[in-house]
């Protein structure tokens, strides 16, 4: 009886999407912008917490790319937002249909000081970024019937007010080709990575979710090859691909679930971010885990030693970071030991 030949083969569960390595890395000393869509908070939200430099999709959530073109080219531009896009609702609330509801006032006046200064705040910190991050969210969007305008907001005014369009990748390329150019010749060493979201849109039905990513996918990979600045994050891909299975998505199913996020942010860091960097980021994770630790015994010798070494491991790390509201809460927790 002849014995078969037993050869180990590699086992692979999914598809991994190869990420080429970026010619440029970012540190903890680079100064990161993010805007677009819900999953531009995301990541901002992901780099703060490793004490990154984040200005963190300042002017709300936008999902349609024409509106978050315009919506920068007015902070560039120092121009003020459209005044005939301002509404006022049944609650006496004043709103603007270029921007999330966030961006909220009691009066028009108000709510317009309120935008331009967040406008401001972009521009100003767009002088010193080293990175913008847009994250497109959807190829759908709606034109204001009264203005004639592609809008980011319909703040649940009656349908009847928009049109619902599907833009075309030209269309889209036209609105962002101008805006890079802008902020080259502003920001002459800003990197740009654009990525399209995750998120899935089944308002629009699944098929036509994928028509509407297609279209932003074509559009990243235009602009990716004639601007050398320009790089693109498959986050939309690694979902779909790497992570294609239900358990990766929040009860909804259309969100990423805590664990894809961290996964798809694990391949962000390693795509973009200094190998000494990711080390202070492990490093960071321990001591998050140290400073999230509560004592069993109340006010012990062991925890006063703990936190002692605690603040060690901060004060070390304040030479690469800001740590002052870490140290802060260190030093408060050792004051509330009693006076031996």
């Amino acid at each position: 009886m002849s014995r078969l030949n037993v050869v180990m083969k590699e086992i692979k569960l999914s598809t991994e999407v190869e990420i080429a390595a970026s010619e440029w890395k970012m540190d903890h000393q680079s100064k990161v912008l993010t805007l677009g869509s819900c999953f531009a908070d995301v990541l901002g939200q992901q780099l703060g917490s490793y004490k990154y430099q984040v200005l963190n999709n300042p002017l709300g959530t936008i999902f349609n790319p024409l509106t978050i073109c315009r919506t920068l080219d007015f902070a560039l531009e120092e121009r003020a937002p459209a005044q005939e896009l301002f509404l006022k609702t049944q609650d006496d609330i004043w709103l603007h249909h270029d921007f999330h509801s966030s961006q909220w006032a009691q009066s028009l006046d108000e709510l317009e000081a309120g935008i331009k200064a967040h406008l401001q705040d972009v521009r100003v910190f767009l002088k010193e970024a080293d990175l913008l991050v847009i994250t497109l969210g959807t190829s759908y969007a709606y034109r204001h019937k009264a203005s004639n305008m592609i809008i980011g907001n319909c703040h649940k005014v009656p349908a009847d007010h928009f049109i619902k369009e599907l833009l075309h990748p030209d269309q889209i390329i036209k609105s962002m080709e101008p805006l890079v150019q802008k902020l080259l010749m502003f920001r002459r060493s800003l990197r740009i990575v654009l990525t399209v979201s995750p998120v899935r849109h089944t308002r629009d039905t699944l098929p036509l979710n994928q028509v509407s990513k297609s279209t932003l996918r074509l559009v990243c990979h235009r602009l990716c090859e004639k601007y050398k600045h320009i790089s693109y994050f498959p986050s939309y891909e690694i979902m779909v691909d790497e992570l294609r299975d239900y358990r990766f998505y929040e009860p909804d199913l259309i969100h990423p679930s805590k664990i894809a996020e961290d996964y798809i942010f694990n391949a962000f860091a390693k795509t973009y971010i200094t190998p000494e960097s990711q080390d202070l980021m492990r490093q960071w994770d321990k001591i998050m885990l140290t400073l999230n630790h509560r004592p069993l015994h109340g006010f012990s010798k062991t925890h006063l030693k703990f936190l002692k070494t605690l603040w060690s491991k901060l004060n070390e790390v304040s030479r690469q970071i800001d740590v002052t509201e870490e140290m802060n809460e260190v030093e408060r927790r050792i004051g509330e030991f009693p006076v031996s």
